[in-house]
């Protein structure tokens, strides 16, 4: 008899968790492979086609597939009939928040996008109008999914998000409907809320469908209006005790006037590579103009961005290898302690610097550390963290309803 995957290490699993794993491992190949035939099913699994024959039976009685098609044009009958997932059977929602706006998909449970809204939130509105405008943006995209309700969201957010409680804080300056919007997003009964920061979320885009695809160690550094960074060891997203991993903004660094300190990181790394101080660098080197900014989705754009745009096409070589020098005293002391062996860089900056300011990085880091480091620019762009929120929720859902009791 065909061992089937539920065995483990020398110990035998029950016939009930045995049917629970290989439900999962058929499931899962249903996800990255598309729809198969029973019988392609018996051959990427391993097991018997009895087996394969109840767990089929077993996922159609619970809604997760369904016969989506059949193998070939000539051939016919149940050993020809293709099974997929039930794209329909959950939806989810990934929300990116960001200080002046809200932008949110709404996605199958193969995380295949289905509406999209992005709404604008003006500095005045007090918390509860805020509230209020997400959440109408909200139930209107999933109307036009066709969703009733979302079985799984998922928020990223700036600042840090505590792992005992799950709430944010840590940061005065983080706008206060963003903790409300989690809180009456959490009173709607339906779904499951998860709350993540948002270069965590970016990270996981990245691993998943971007330049770190094939990393399971990297360090995602996020350069937008500040500075952050996400850990990923050894496959496993690392969020620390407090949730502060990635704070890299408070990182002392060499050619600041101060010391960063518990309550502002004025002084350290964020004073060399966020949005103000990139801007004053740019002007030193005489870029003083500013561009409308390309990317439609620019609604918190930093102003550094379009200067940055505007030297990568050719009018600010130098300004370039300064900015460069600048990032890579940050990327070295994270190299230093980590040795991740991969520096994405990502955020509105490190997509707009592009290829053009990860290889003047990698340049300057080569003098600074003896560790070997592959500087990237991230390439799922501006979506990133709203890419990485569904990511997220999808693999939230799917790990509750690939396992289906026998």
């Amino acid at each position: 008899m065909h061992a089937t995957r539920a065995a483990a290490a020398g110990h035998t699993a029950s016939p009930a968790t045995a049917r629970r794993i290989n439900d999962r491992l058929a499931l899962r190949l249903l996800q990255t492979e598309g729809p198969l035939t029973a019988g392609q099913l018996k051959t990427l699994t391993g097991l018997s086609r009895p087996t394969v024959g109840d767990l089929v039976e077993r996922l159609q009685e619970a809604g997760l597939i369904a016969v989506v098609g059949e193998s070939g044009a000539q051939r016919r009958g149940p050993n020809a009939r293709l099974y997929g997932i039930v794209a329909d059977r959950a939806h989810l929602v990934g929300l990116d928040l960001r200080t002046r706006s809200a932008t949110l998909a709404v996605a199958d449970l193969l995380g295949r996008v289905r509406a999209e809204r992005t709404v604008p939130v003006a500095p005045d509105d007090p918390p509860g109008t805020a509230v209020a405008t997400v959440l109408a943006a909200l139930d209107q995209a999933l109307g036009a999914a066709g969703a009733a309700h979302p079985h799984t969201l998922a928020v990223g957010a700036p600042g840090l998000v505590d792992p005992a409680t799950g709430r944010l804080g840590g940061n005065d300056w983080i706008p206060s409907w963003h903790a409300a919007l989690v809180g009456a997003l959490r009173d709607r009964k339906a779904p499951a809320v998860l709350l993540e920061n948002e270069v965590n979320l970016a990270a996981i885009a990245e691993q998943r469908d971007g330049a770190a695809h094939d990393r399971d160690t990297f360090v995602l550094l996020w350069l937008g209006h500040g500075t952050g960074a996400a850990v990923v060891l050894d496959g496993a997203l690392r969020r620390g005790a407090s949730g502060g991993t990635g704070e890299i903004g408070f990182l002392p660094v060499p050619g600041t006037d101060a010391l960063p300190s518990a309550g502002g990181c004025d002084g350290g790394f964020h004073s060399l590579a966020g949005s103000a101080a990139i801007c004053a660098l740019a002007a030193e080197h005489g870029l003083t103009q500013e561009p409308a900014p390309a990317a439609p989705d620019a609604t918190d754009a930093p102003p550094a961005e379009a200067l940055v745009r505007a030297a990568v096409a050719g009018r600010g070589s130098a300004f370039l290898d300064a900015l460069a020098a600048r990032i890579a005293l940050g990327v070295a002391a994270v190299c230093a302690v980590l040795d991740p062996g991969c520096v994405v860089l990502g955020g509105e900056i490190g997509r707009a610097g592009g290829a053009a300011l990860a290889e003047r990085v990698a340049e300057r880091l080569a003098r600074l550390s003896p560790l070997r480091t592959e500087v990237r620019a991230g390439t799922v762009g501006g979506r990133a963290v709203l890419l990485g929120a569904v990511l997220a929720a999808r693999d939230a859902a799917q790990n509750e309803l690939f396992a289906p009791t026998s």
